[in-house]
């Protein structure tokens, strides 16, 4: 697919980039269709492709050595993924997989280490994606630590919903469970007090936002800051 018949600049940081430095990056991405449950990158194996998305969701998950995982962070199309490629590192920390079906670019990972070091604006957004990636990692730590299950749902379902930008999201209870790292009827009970005040509708593996404003409301300090940070650090770059 020609770059001008797809929507490259549905990628935040694709959309930033001077258009000499977009030209440069350009002939080296490649528009790919990405389902969900397509894997993008695996913890411990070789990175084969660094991936711009122009809609859907990812999930960056951590696991311990006994086979427990949870969401360390979320991405959509204002970032890149995955983030150890760009120290020049060859193997993926993470497991990357998409949960809501997406679309984007991928870029081979030895072309990706070329055009950190000879396109300079490439570059610069690409360490200001890593900053602000690692900021929402933190305030996941801390949301994980001091808010409870149901301001956590509230939290990750506008960060979705900041992603996917409609209403309708595709999301079971069981693998909200996962994302949270919760048991499902601690889920199940979070959903219905979402519901109980009129914020969302779940059923049938879909999940409709009914008020948004009050949503956030509801998250409290639980959402916002790092959203905040992203503007920042993401404005007047050139």
């Amino acid at each position: 697919m020609n770059l001008a018949e797809a929507e490259i600049h549905e990628n935040k940081l694709l959309s930033v980039l001077p258009s000499e430095s977009l030209a440069q990056a350009a002939s080296h991405l490649k528009y790919q269709r990405l389902p969900r449950g397509t894997r993008l990158a695996s913890a411990g194996e070789p990175i084969d492709h660094v991936y711009f998305l122009t809609s859907g969701v990812g999930s960056v998950l951590a696991q311990t050595p006994e086979g427990s995982a949870a969401e360390a962070g979320i991405f959509g199309r204002e970032g890149y993924i995955p983030t150890s490629a760009v120290s020049g590192s060859e193997q993926s920390t993470f497991d990357v997989t998409v949960q809501i079906d997406a679309a984007g670019y991928r870029i081979g990972f030895e072309d990706f280490r070329r055009q950190m070091e000879s396109n300079r604006a490439f570059a610069k957004v690409m360490i200001r994606a890593i900053e602000a990636f690692a900021i929402q990692l933190a305030y996941t730590a801390v949301s994980n630590a001091v808010h409870d299950v149901t301001e956590r749902l509230a939290r990750w379902i506008l960060m979705c919903h900041d992603r996917v930008g409609v209403d309708e999201l595709p999301l079971t209870h069981d693998f909200i469970s996962t994302m949270l790292a919760v048991r499902r009827p601690s889920v199940t009970t979070a959903l219905h007090i979402l519901e109980g005040n009129r914020f969302v509708i779940a059923e049938r593996g879909m999940l409709t936002i009914r008020d948004r404003p009050a949503l956030e409301e509801f998250a409290h300090d639980a959402y916002g800051k790092p959203e905040q940070e992203y503007r920042r650090l993401m404005t007047g770059l050139f």
